[in-house]
């Protein structure tokens, strides 16, 4: 299994359980990104891609073969000690605003944003990795991965890292590398940045959901946080492989004992019609 890292940890998981009832199962994991986990699949180099963002029609000619196994979101994040945190967390940023930092570069300095925040330059980060994150990031601005501007940086764990490493940073993450899953507060030195959904200047009480991981996932759960950035995370296996043994991997994967687990690993289960609709893939 390889791809990405949005779905690394809670498979990582689901395969020490799943060993618990079939010992004689070695699995062989790895992140390394959505793009090498479709292309790996597709190559035969791995049984079963992570990928999460959309499939691409050339992809799905190929033979990719998705079955959703849960949803999570992307997140714009920045530094906790930037000068204006306070006032980023009340005022949010548009998708606008947003789009001309990440894509447009017309904002260099903090002032270009809102003159209330301090005359420093921005530092924006990105990713380097065909990631599915900085796919589905460009997707909430029409755009495609390509066209993301910034200092790029490989992998969820290492945007974080430049971000918590830089105090007038800006960027994006998977919610399981911003939180910490037993307190389900951010981590230090890195904070999530709300999004004025409505553009009226401020954030709203029914936008205001980043403070706890669990009002954020009840957020990405019931639509009040847009999708995209919110997003499907995929097993991609190849249609003309589809083992005994995989089906099985799958199957558990989405059995409710294992769905239960979603939440509390900072994802969000499917819903009874999901779940059937993707059972219904594997057929008998």
């Amino acid at each position: 299994i390889s791809g990405a890292f949005a779905l690394y940890p809670i498979v990582v998981l689901w395969s020490e359980d799943f060993k618990k009832e079939n010992p004689n199962v070695r699995f062989n994991i790895s992140a390394g990104g959505a793009g090498k986990g479709i292309s790996d699949v597709l190559t035969n180099m791995v049984d079963i891609g992570l990928v999460s963002r959309d499939l691409h029609s050339q992809e799905l000619d190929r033979g990719a073969f998705p079955i959703h196994v849960a949803k999570d979101a992307v997140i714009c994040t920045f530094n906790s000690e930037h000068p204006n945190y306070d006032l980023l967390k009340k005022r949010g940023l548009t998708q606008a605003e947003l789009s001309n930092l990440f894509v447009g570069q017309k904002y260099k300095l903090w002032s270009d944003i809102d003159s209330q925040f301090v005359e420093k330059p921005i530092a924006v980060y990105v990713r380097s990795d065909a990631a599915g994150a900085a796919e589905t990031w460009a997707k909430f601005f029409f755009f495609f991965l390509e066209d993301l501007k910034g200092v790029g940086i490989f992998g969820d764990p290492g945007l974080a890292q430049a971000i918590k490493g830089d105090p007038l940073a800006i960027g994006f993450n998977n919610l399981n590398y911003v939180f910490d899953l037993k307190t389900k507060n951010t981590t230090a030195s890195i904070a999530v940045l709300p999004l004025d959904i409505n553009s009226n200047g401020h954030i709203d009480a029914d936008e205001d959901f980043y403070a706890h991981l669990d009002t954020l996932t009840n957020a990405v759960a019931t639509g009040k946080y847009p999708s995209p950035p919110a997003r499907n995370l995929t097993f991609v296996i190849r249609d003309d492989k589809q083992t005994k043994l995989l089906k099985e991997f799958v199957r558990f994967a989405l059995a409710k004992e294992q769905q239960g687990h979603l939440l509390e690993n900072g994802y969000v289960p499917l819903n009874n019609a999901l779940l059937a609709e993707e059972l219904k893939k594997l057929g008998n």
